[in-house]
């Protein structure tokens, strides 16, 4: 039967329900789901549907489309403390039966040299940091300096795109994920190219690209904003500043100084007619700005300013706050119209702090009235979506591997991935 299902979507489309999970963060990467059916507590022995062991790590997330969960993961190099050989580098696309989580197929592609070496702060992460897309049709990978490749849903390689070579000077690898806009898949290849890509979905042929260096230590995820006057813009952070292109022809339409220095990680986020800018090291900040215009919009779009920031996860904004669990294992609730501080409290499982230098790599999701924050080695938190962030569960599994990856929810079921194991997690 899944022979004949797999025949069926590559033969077509696959019609994808509004309960899929089709990208980084879910529905308009905003990372709601309205529908609270999935289960606020589970364990080994509670709520745990499936548990599947991968042939490899990652830090990516998984998506849903139809009957399959897709998710990809590295092998053959950075294993371990030792490494390896990185001509053993190998990235992984694995296609899982959503209600059995029995692997379909695992197609591997073999990484073009040289990579960025296992050592330093990409141990923390890996080599396959970044989420796949889907239109239901194909998949959409980003393997960093093995390019943006496509598959259809039998797991056959349609093409394969160079996006650059480079690194930055910090050399972390690849982080941000691909998104899709009318018959594009747009990438930031800030690592690799110093450039975000617009490619045709069908070929993978380049439509345009937006060169610069300030580019660099850019591993945000860009995002599809309404910007005024029945148009959408292409919202992209960057150290120190935010842009605003037309995802059409790569074209800046506006852009605002930041003050948010160094890497910049999470994803814009936008509502209301404003978009928050957070993230960057050591010049950390949080910033509302008021979309549209054109030019330099700094001193008549900056609606407010804050030095409380998230580094990495990328916040919800729900009933007019912004939400996060983030650095040193802060829950950290702003007002989305001031920025004023309303809530921040570490979590009881962060009284030190936890190992490692950042204890939280995922970005929190809403589901229905609950906050659900994954941290990468203390569990996850189900926390109420209110200024006063209570916690209402604190659950754990018996995997001592990193959980740094977003969560996918689909009808009720949470999909967890860590190092070693993807869960489905429901009632």
């Amino acid at each position: 039967m899944k022979t004949i299902l797999i025949t069926l979507v590559v033969a077509g489309s696959v019609t994808a329900p509004a309960a899929d999970w089709l990208q980084f963060r879910g529905p308009n990467s905003a990372g709601i789901v309205a529908d609270g059916n999935a289960p606020t507590t589970w364990s080994d022995s509670q709520n745990l549907l499936w548990k599947t062991a991968l042939p490899g790590r990652g830090s990516s997330s998984p998506v849903v489309c139809g009957g399959f969960v897709f998710v990809t993961c590295y092998s053959g190099y950075g294993m371990g403390a030792e490494g390896g050989s990185a001509e053993k580098l190998q990235r992984h696309l694995l296609c899982l039966d959503r209600t059995s989580g029995k692997i379909c197929w695992d197609k591997a592609v073999a990484a073009e040299l040289p990579e960025d070496p296992y050592h330093g702060f990409i141990t923390e992460h890996g080599y396959a940091s970044s989420t796949p897309v889907t239109d239901g049709q194909r998949l959409y990978v980003f393997f960093g300096k093995t390019g943006a490749l496509a598959f259809d849903f039998a797991g056959n390689k349609l093409w394969q795109v160079n996006l650059g070579k480079q690194s930055s000077n910090r050399r972390w690898g690849s982080a941000a994920s691909p998104l899709l806009y009318k018959n594009m898949v747009i990438i930031n290849a800030s690592e690799e190219g110093r450039a975000v890509f617009a490619l045709d979905a069908t070929t993978g042929k380049q439509i345009w690209k937006a060169e610069s260096d300030s580019l660099e230590l850019s591993y945000s995820t860009p995002t599809l904003v309404a910007d005024g006057n029945d148009r959408t813009s292409l919202i992209v952070a960057v150290p120190n500043q935010v842009w605003a292109l037309n995802p059409d022809t790569g074209k800046t339409r506006w852009y605002a100084d930041t003050g948010i220095g160094g890497n910049v990680s999470p994803t814009v986020i936008a509502g209301d007619g404003l978009i928050y800018v957070t993230g960057g090291f050591p010049q950390q900040g949080t910033v509302a700005i008021r979309c549209g215009g054109r030019g330099d919009v700094t001193s008549s779009n900056v609606v407010w300013k804050s030095e409380v920031a998230s580094y990495v996860p990328s916040p919800v904004l729900h009933n007019g706050k912004l939400f996060v669990v983030s650095d040193g294992g802060y829950a950290l609730c702003l007002d989305a119209k001031t920025g004023q501080t309303l809530h921040r409290e570490r979590l009881p499982a962060f009284t030190t702090g936890g190992r490692g230098s950042k204890p939280v790599y995922a970005s929190p999701l809403l589901i229905g009235k609950n906050l659900l924050a994954v941290t990468r080695r203390k569990g996850a938190f189900v926390l109420d979506a209110t200024p006063e962030m209570k916690v209402v569960a604190h659950n754990t599994l018996t995997d001592d591997t990193d959980f740094n990856a977003t969560p996918a929810i689909s009808e009720g079921k949470i999909f967890l991935r860590s190092n070693t194991h993807l869960y489905c997690i429901g009632k």
